[in-house]
C-alpha cells in the first residue's frame, strides 16, 4: 500500500456551518504557496428548504493573490478540474438529490490563493449545511524538509 498520509497537507476551506446567505458561504481563504496540486472537497448536507431554480446554492471556485482575500475572482474553466466542473460555478444544488452530497473540484490555476464561494438565491429560512476541506498535494516542502 502506498503512503498518501504523508504526501498531502489539509486545509480547512469552509466550517461547516448551516448557510442561508453569501455571508455565511464565503469561505477561507486557502494558501498554495509549496503545493503544485489542489483539491476542493465540499460535503453539503440536506437542505431544510424545498430547492429549486429559484432557491439553490451555487458552488463557485475563486483564486487571487492577495492573503486577505480583497482579490478574489471566478476561476477560468480551463483551469477548474472535475466531473462537476463546467467552469468557476462548479455545483448548482437546486434539486432534491443534490443535496446531501459531497462535490470535489480540482484547481490549477496560477495563484497563490483559493476559496470556496456559495452564491445563495432565494430565500433559504432553514439554510443547508456545508462544510468543505482543501486537500494540498505535490509539495515542494513539507515540514521544512524538501519532498
Amino acid at each position: 500500500m502506498r503512503d498518501l498520509h504523508n504526501k498531502i497537507t489539509v486545509a480547512e476551506a469552509l466550517e461547516t456551518i448551516v448557510v442561508n446567505n453569501d455571508t455565511e458561504g464565503t469561505g477561507s481563504v486557502v494558501d498554495l504557496a509549496g503545493a503544485s496540486a489542489a483539491e476542493l472537497i465540499v460535503a453539503v448536507g440536506q437542505s431544510g428548504d424545498t430547492l429549486s431554480g429559484s432557491v439553490k446554492l451555487e458552488l463557485i471556485l475563486q483564486h487571487g493573490a492577495l492573503a486577505n482575500g480583497s482579490d478574489m475572482a471566478a476561476v477560468a474553466a480551463g483551469d477548474v478540474l472535475g466531473a462537476w466542473a463546467a467552469g468557476a460555478i462548479f455545483a448548482v444544488v437546486d434539486a432534491d438529490g443534490e443535496d446531501g452530497t459531497v462535490y470535489t473540484v480540482g484547481y490549477r490555476g496560477a495563484k497563490r490563493y483559493i476559496r470556496l464561494f456559495i452564491d445563495v438565491t432565494g430565500t433559504h429560512t432553514n439554510g443547508t449545511p456545508v462544510g468543505a476541506v482543501c486537500v494540498l498535494a505535490h509539495e515542494r516542502h513539507k515540514g521544512g524538509e524538501p519532498v
